[in-house]
């Protein structure tokens, strides 16, 4: 999602994402973003202490948890954070345009091929000097989701989360469900649940991105990680017998389905869950963890999605990781890195945990005892894996991602049975898309 953060305010996060504005200059800059919040200094630079933040988290949380942060910030660093709340759906719809016109110095983002996209665009500034600080903090995955494909650093990861199949502990208790790990379970169990008056799987894709995580655990599931990834990458074999596979599997699931799925958020599919009225979800704990607070939050389970290839097992987890990159021509670069520097330590990722237990600290050093149990359980789900996916829209190009996957995806589950056309359709596409950036 894959992570981003969540769309906690309900909008689409990627649904009208417009990479191709680039190149096109600053002219078509969103107004939201190209505005700094309140005080002018850091967007002039005439104060040293102050830097300028570009954030997609407008929303009460996780902004009351970035508040939190930035006045640990100003109490242990001295630097005060100017920043700039936009709604996550708005600042990635212009982001590239954005980036192109005056951006604040740093800002949110994502780790795998969408910072990478603008890192090859020249568009950041490589942050190798912030990493020759905090590189004991992270493990080689992580430094290596933090790289260019030039070897240069241009990301800060901070947190992370799974994707799995989420359920309510005493629903399942009463019922006395048990965990599948195979797809014939999985059926099984979806089988039972229907019988018993449940709606089986929760599934919402108003927003067009939810989806993207359950084709990417099927397509890892039948075809296996590398398989995948370079689907991905490369924008080759959509039209081939593999892909369709995915697709023809994916139909299994669709009697299980929430009523009229199309017209529904993710946030009413995870009421469902919460209310008891449906058995499953596959979704990322950034998102369902917002939903299951409070005395809610010890009754979250989840599962592995379930192995259908033995070949592959459940050998791959989905697990987007959320961080910040800075601009390429920061106003206040000394700031900027000292920034970075503070919130690659345990001791920052730490304090925004404790606000906002939806996600996973990235760096090591944290006080695991702090964890809910879901984000426990979470760390022993991924350090598991084998492989370590980011999500559809940020393993491939965001050119490629929201305005062909996207609505691809959302016709099948309209049509089922017109995989054979939607698949050509999305390989001419790749193609063309490919061959015209590179």
């Amino acid at each position: 999602m894959p992570r981003t953060f969540a769309e906690r305010d309900g909008l689409s996060r990627r649904s009208l994402l417009r990479f191709a504005a680039l190149g096109a200059g600053a002219a078509g800059l969103s107004p939201l973003l190209a505005a700094c919040s309140s005080g002018g200094s850091a967007a002039s630079g005439a104060d040293a202490t102050t830097v300028s933040f570009g954030s997609n988290a407008a929303v009460p949380q996780p902004k009351g948890a970035y508040q939190s942060l930035f006045t640990q910030v100003k109490h242990d660093t001295g630097l005060s954070v100017d920043v700039n709340w936009v709604d996550h759906n708005t600042f990635q719809q212009n982001i590239s345009t954005y980036l192109q016109g005056n951006p604040q110095d740093v800002f949110n983002w994502f780790a795998g091929e969408r910072m990478q996209f603008f890192a090859g665009q020249n568009l950041l500034h490589d942050v190798d000097d912030v990493w020759a600080s905090i590189g004991g903090n992270y493990t080689d995955a992580m430094k290596a989701q933090s790289k260019g494909s030039d070897g240069h650093y241009y990301f800060v990861p901070f947190d992370y989360y799974p994707w799995a199949v989420y359920y309510s502990k005493s629903l399942w208790k009463a019922k006395g469900y048990a965990e599948p790990t195979t797809w014939d379970e999985f059926i099984a169990l979806a089988k039972k649940m229907k019988t018993d008056g449940l709606i089986p799987i929760a599934f919402t894709d108003k927003d067009g991105w939810p989806a993207m995580g359950t084709f990417d655990y099927l397509n890892m599931r039948i075809n296996g990680f590398d398989f995948h990834i370079n689907l991905m990458r490369n924008g080759d074999q959509w039209n081939s017998p593999q892909v369709k596979a995915v697709f023809d599997q994916w139909t299994q699931l669709l009697p299980y389905y929430s009523p009229g799925a199309l017209g529904l958020t993710w946030q009413e599919g995870a009421q469902q869950l919460l209310n008891q009225q449906a058995g499953m979800m596959v979704l990322g704990l950034d998102q369902i963890g917002t939903i299951f607070t409070g005395p809610k939050a010890a009754d979250l389970g989840f599962f592995a999605f379930p192995e259908i290839n033995p070949q592959f097992g459940q050998d791959s987890v989905e697990a987007p990781i959320d961080g910040f990159m800075m601009s390429a021509s920061p106003k206040n670069h000394t700031g900027a890195v000292k920034l970075l520097e503070y919130l690659g330590t345990a001791k920052a990722q730490q304090f925004w945990l404790g606000s906002n237990p939806a996600d996973i600290a990235t760096a090591n050093g944290v006080d695991a005892a702090k964890y809910t149990q879901a984000q426990a359980d979470s760390v022993t789900l991924i350090q598991k894996a084998s492989h370590i996916s980011q999500f559809m829209d940020r393993d491939t190009r965001p050119d490629f991602a929201d305005p062909v996957l996207l609505p691809a995806i959302q016709q099948f589950l309209n049509n089922p049975g017109d995989v054979a056309s939607i698949t050509s359709s999305i390989d001419k596409q790749a193609k063309s898309i490919w061959a015209s950036n590179g």
